[in-house]
């Protein structure tokens, strides 16, 4: 009779045991389900990509200063890259042209080396041409028009770059004019309200940085252009330079 109380506690004990951990089973697997839906349906709603987070935080800072913003970017880099592509255009070999303009005057003189200068793209071209259509009027008078001339080709180089500097400078300025409006607009609400709450403040405060960042973006974006703009200028001024010295030399050799 003992035997069979033990055998039937024994028997109790396990079953319940597993109803035990069907049901924890259950319930895990459960949880686990809900919140497996639960962080998908809200992971659309945190992950944006980089245009959509660009695109919100644009409209959050408002149409006023940041479509002003914009428009300093798109005529900056409008301008940047029509100086760009002049100035590549402009870019020649030099020691190709001397070497060409050298034979052209041993072999056909100075209207042959006239030739190929008319027949170059880029101001060293121009300049030489300038120097050989003055070689009649001496060596003096051919020197000077091809300083004055190399004068003439710096300021074509260095055309509308002065503007792409003044973008860069007024972007970030009207970010902190947008910054000082938000931190007025904040306030007004604080006195209006009088009372200090976080939620009447945080919105003006985002605008004035949301405007304060953009700002130092498109600055920092247009700086990188202007100093490949400015290193490129130098560089063709370099070979300008450079070339009117063996332009000079030549002729001198072939006067004599």
């Amino acid at each position: 009779m003992k035997r069979l109380f033990s055998i039937l506690a024994i028997t109790f004990m396990v079953a319940f045991g597993t109803v035990n951990a069907t049901t924890t089973s259950a319930a895990t697997v459960a949880t686990t389900v809900v919140s497996s839906i639960q962080d998908d349906a809200a992971a659309p709603a945190e992950k944006l990509g980089f245009h959509q987070e660009l695109k919100k935080r644009f409209i959050e800072g408002g149409a006023g200063f940041m479509g002003i913003v914009l428009l300093c970017l798109i005529l900056g880099l409008a301008i940047a890259i029509e100086r760009i592509i002049f100035l590549n255009l402009s870019t020649t070999n030099t020691k190709k042209l001397t070497q060409k303009v050298e034979d052209a005057l041993q072999s056909g003189g100075v209207e042959a080396a006239k030739e190929v200068c008319r027949n170059t793209s880029g101001p060293v071209a121009s300049i030489f041409y300038q120097g050989l259509d003055r070689t009649d009027e001496g060596l003096d008078a051919a020197e000077k028009a091809v300083v004055a001339y190399g004068g003439v080709q710096m300021g074509l180089l260095e055309k509308n770059v002065s503007w792409i500097s003044l973008f860069i400078a007024l972007a970030p300025m009207l970010g902190f004019m947008g910054t000082v409006i938000g931190m007025i607009e904040a306030f007004d609400k604080i006195e209006a309200a009088g009372d200090m709450q976080p939620s009447l403040v945080a919105g003006g405060i985002k605008v004035a940085l949301l405007t304060t960042v953009f700002g130092l973006i498109v600055a920092i974006i247009l700086q990188i252009f202007y100093n490949y703009i400015i290193a490129k200028i130098d560089s063709i001024v370099n070979d300008m330079e450079d070339a009117s010295i063996t332009l000079m030399d030549l002729l001198i050799r072939n006067k004599k």
